[in-house]
């Protein structure tokens, strides 16, 4: 189990990457520039496709199959699975060694369309901690077509995921994935469960979209863009940041812009989204 790789984002290797090393008793090389750490504990691996409790039927998805480690377990349990997978190494390995179990799909996660692939999915993956978040916004475009997630991340991403407001975890991303999904932290994960292991502690977390009918605000663009005005100066009371953004909007409606962007929760966010849509 790795995570789609992609090429090398600006501003130096991810936080957490190791060098170019082989992977014991593989051949293949990790590369940091693709953020790649492979699971390797047994009891991990495990646990985690108990939490994912596929069967046969279900359209699973594994975003950076790597070399396997989350893959051959969950084929113990179905006959089949789709896997996006963008290190031409990897790819290779798959088109020759499980063709007939797995359809391959060699390409970026970030830009891949994963509502091509139909409806019900089921996404799962270890996914690289260098773009975690982007490619968080990136499947939230497509959440409809999702049954459920279940990713691999860095503590600290899934901490922010989490969050109650009134702390400093609790941001942008926090109100876009509590408005869109309902979270739940399964286990934390040390990094000599990796190999090779990174400098950070890790989580797996489960994603369920909540009903589309269900959602209170259906435009994300203009929720996203109230919560990026919001949390745009952090130190100061939303009357710097939120207030000019509102006021453009022509919003007179009554809103305590007399707090910091932390202290307000995702339900008032949405629902001052509502307001104005």
């Amino acid at each position: 189990m790795t995570a789609a790789p992609r090429r090398k984002p600006a501003g130096g290797p991810p936080r957490g990457a190791s060098r170019n090393r082989p992977v014991a008793g593989s051949g293949h090389v990790a590369r940091k520039r693709f953020g790649q750490h492979f699971l390797v504990d047994r009891h991990v691996i495990a646990q985690i496709v108990d939490a994912i409790a596929p069967r046969a039927g279900d359209r699973l998805v594994e975003i950076g199959p790597g070399l396997g480690a989350l893959t051959h377990a969950l084929l113990e349990r179905i006959p089949r699975l789709t896997a996006v997978e963008l290190d031409r190494d990897l790819a290779a390995r798959w088109r020759n060694q499980a063709a007939d179990r797995v359809d391959l799909i060699e390409a970026d996660a970030l830009r891949f369309d994963f509502a091509s692939l139909g409806t019900g999915l089921r996404i799962v993956g270890n996914l690289p901690y260098n773009i975690s978040s982007p490619l968080l916004f990136h499947l939230l475009d497509v959440a409809e077509h999702v049954r459920d997630q279940h990713f691999m991340l860095q503590k600290e991403v899934v901490d922010r995921m989490v969050a109650e407001p009134g702390g400093r975890d609790f941001g942008r991303l926090s109100v876009m994935l509590q408005w869109r999904y309902r979270l739940e932290r399964l286990l934390d994960v040390p990094p000599e469960a990796f190999d090779p292991p990174p400098k950070v502690e890790s989580s797996v977390v489960r994603m369920i979209p909540h009903p589309i009918e269900a959602l209170a605000v259906r435009d994300p663009a203009l929720l996203s863009s109230l919560a990026t005005a919001a949390f745009s100066q952090r130190r100061k009371l939303l009357r710097h940041s939120l207030g000019p953004w509102l006021e453009m909007r022509g919003y007179r409606g009554e809103f305590d812009l007399q707090r910091r962007a932390e202290e307000v929760s995702t339900a008032e966010y949405v629902a001052l989204a509502r307001a104005l849509g």
